[in-house]
């Protein structure tokens, strides 16, 4: 019997958990703090097991690792990077979607050494943003321009936010506060979180305002294209929001005095917003995302686009967001498993796609749970 451990049981760990568990040769154990979360995951699995744990603890997640054959993070981003070295301090396989903030790539001499295997970012974006950027760069030559622009969202609208946090909420502020990361004429330029806001169509939802986030990540140290640029998308109106909460302070981890007593006005504001931004069981949510290259295929310039329309699964009530980002991850943890995947080192997903059957395989197995990414070539006149 395979031994899994899932390290987190939020709305996407929980999803990540469940899957895994639904094979029939595999025990799964889903770690997390809260034990309320802990029991809605096994009250859909009743064969899933469940156990509490300080996940901040690197010497607790190592003891974890330790005992299993494969291990998968969906934890906090502030807790990321220690956990993922406690990982690699056990040698054992590791598939990860926590967006922390250090670059986890730096720990690669590390992995190799311990011969641990692990893929990093691997949700949905970043996750297959970078895979599907990774086949735009080695399909056109030379490739031009990426451009990734992701929503996941609610879909009933309500003010004055029109937004519920699909993975940890706490994450969402990090997107909003972490310098963006964007590649133009070949060099790495910085620029403000919610920075260059601008308007975009979708068919099947309408306008959505997009902004610059730190999406990019490792795609601009690994792919050689002079124009990339990542964007995060809600609903017009929310990005002004957020941006009046971080100029005013409210994002500050700074603690300020008030009444005699010290507070940080993140901590404020994280208790009275967070409770606006959670949905309801069984609240309707979908994912938007569009990944577009620019460049030449066989000579002729091209756009290649894929894009991804996703809801709510009315039969698991699992999130769209859950479901697009624990889904990736599942597949190439098993993929790892299998030994499809097998250098040691931390991998960031685009340097996956040398291997034509790791992406046939990652798009069957998310076809057949339902998500589909669509894929089109538009010649272009000029580019």
């Amino acid at each position: 019997m395979k031994q899994t451990v899932v390290l987190g049981g939020g709305m996407v760990g929980a999803v990540m958990a469940l899957d895994l568990a639904s094979d029939a040769d595999r025990s799964v154990t889903l770690f997390d703090r809260d034990p309320q979360k802990l029991q809605e995951a096994k009250d859909q699995n009743p064969a899933l097991n469940i156990e509490q744990a300080d996940l901040s603890s690197p010497d607790a997640v190592a003891r974890i690792a330790s005992q299993a054959d494969l291990v998968l993070g969906a934890m906090p981003s502030r807790f990321g990077f220690e956990a993922l070295k406690a990982i690699i301090g056990t040698g054992k396989p590791y598939c990860d979607i926590t967006f922390m903030p250090e670059d986890a790539w730096h720990l690669d001499t590390l992995a190799k050494e311990s011969g641990s295997v692990v893929v990093v970012d691997c949700g949905v974006a970043p996750g297959m943003s970078n895979i599907l950027a990774g086949v735009a760069a080695n399909r056109l030559s030379p490739c031009r321009s990426i451009v990734i622009r992701v929503a996941g969202l609610p879909i009933a609208r309500h003010m004055p936010w029109q937004y519920k946090a699909g993975f940890s909420p706490y994450d969402v502020i990090e997107e909003y506060l972490r310098p963006a990361r964007i590649v133009e004429h070949g060099q790495i330029v910085v620029k403000e979180a919610l920075s260059d806001p601008i308007l975009v169509d979708f068919p099947e939802i309408g306008t959505l305002e997009a902004f610059n986030t730190d999406g990019l990540r490792s795609l601009t140290e690994t792919l050689d294209v002079p124009h990339m640029l990542e964007q995060t998308m809600r609903y017009p109106g929310h990005r002004e929001l957020a941006w009046a909460l971080r100029e005013t302070g409210l994002l500050s981890e700074k603690p300020v005095e008030v009444g005699g007593a010290m507070v940080s006005p993140r901590d404020l504001t994280c208790r009275v917003l967070f409770p606006k931004w959670t949905y309801e069981p069984g609240e309707a949510d979908l994912t938007v995302m569009r990944v577009e290259g620019i460049g030449d295929l066989e000579g002729v310039p091209t756009r290649l686009t894929w894009d991804l329309y996703d809801e709510l699964d009315p039969v698991t009530n699992w999130t769209s967001m859950a479901r697009t980002t624990a889904f990736p991850a599942t597949i190439i943890a098993r993929m790892i498993e299998s030994g499809l995947i097998s250098t040691p080192g931390v991998h960031p997903p685009e340097n996956l796609v040398g291997d034509d059957r790791v992406l046939d395989t990652l798009l069957a197995g998310l076809a057949a749970r339902g998500v589909t990414y669509r894929e089109t070539a538009e010649p272009l006149t000029s580019a």
